[in-house]
């Protein structure tokens, strides 16, 4: 079997197809994917994992290169723009990704919509589950996940928490309906572990989305992965309270303020922008 790339097709080594049929392994890696699009907001596009070139890599990024490792080669192309709501995505990303064709897609979107005051848990559920439709209806294989609790990140966030937990809900419950495969990330404490996410608490740092990869790469059943993503941190030390405090303090400061600022003058950390990786790329193989 060949995997398509935009310089030709590259041999694709199969066995670890057969050896998953054989013991029993998950269903998702029966077969082998040609292109991936991935289509979301900034933790899509990779925030904050820097790649060392000025950039981000990223959870989609570090799936790709498991993918492509495990079959010998993959298309990847990352359409996700930070700031970006459901509604957005829906309207500006699907329309590109189904004219993309992709048979492999990721589609994470809501923790813009949470964070702001028109939330509705069902609308945004609705637009998760007609982007899994549409691209599921082109015999994609599309994976989503749920978010995580935001409370043991920022403590200043607790009121947010509620939201998180209707959407979490109403995405499961889409997801069930429109036959793309859910990993629920948000059922899982680790996934909240402070240690896991960067300064600003809005996104994960690179071990986090090493861990998200991980967790993706387990989900659709490739070789060499585990549930040991699922695994707790050590525990850690405890802190002071008034270190705690401080680190609130410096948080609201650099982080928080500029960003009610930003957004009281109607304004997006994505205005602007362009996805990273809009065209399709064959994924480069170390």
């Amino acid at each position: 079997m060949l995997v398509a790339g935009a310089e030709g097709s590259v041999p694709c080594p199969c066995g670890w197809v057969e050896e998953l049929r054989s013991r029993g392994g998950p269903k998702l890696a029966t077969m082998l994917w040609q292109r991936y699009v991935a289509i979301g907001d900034s933790t899509t596009e990779g925030l904050d994992d820097p790649d060392d070139a000025g950039g981000y890599r990223g959870w989609a990024d570090r799936f790709a290169l498991a993918v492509a490792r495990a079959q010998g080669g993959l298309e990847y192309a990352n359409l996700a723009i930070r700031g970006r709501t459901t509604g957005r995505i829906r309207a500006e990303q699907l329309p590109v990704a189904l004219e993309l064709a992709p048979d492999l897609a990721t589609v994470v979107a809501g923790m813009n919509d949470v964070l702001r005051p028109s939330f509705d848990a069902d609308r945004i559920a609705e637009d998760v589950g007609a982007m899994q439709r549409a691209l599921v209806g082109q015999g994609g294989t599309v994976l989503t996940f749920t978010l995580p609790d935001p409370a043991p990140v920022m403590p200043l966030a607790r009121p947010l928490r509620g939201r998180v937990v209707a959407l979490n809900a109403a995405v499961r419950a889409v997801t069930t309906e429109t036959g793309a495969t859910l990993l629920d990330l948000g059922a899982h404490p680790v996934a909240s572990d402070l240690r896991l996410w960067s300064d600003d608490r809005l996104h994960a740092n690179s071990a986090g989305h090493e861990r998200i990869a991980a967790a993706l790469a387990h989900t659709a059943g490739l070789p060499g992965y585990d549930d040991s993503w699922s695994h707790p941190l050590p525990v850690a030390v405890r802190r002071p309270r008034h270190e705690v405090v401080r680190a609130e303090l410096a948080w609201t400061r650099r982080h928080l303020l500029p960003w009610l600022a930003r957004h009281l003058r109607g304004r997006s950390s994505g205005d602007d922008r362009v996805a990273k990786r809009p065209v399709p790329l064959p994924v480069e193989l170390p």
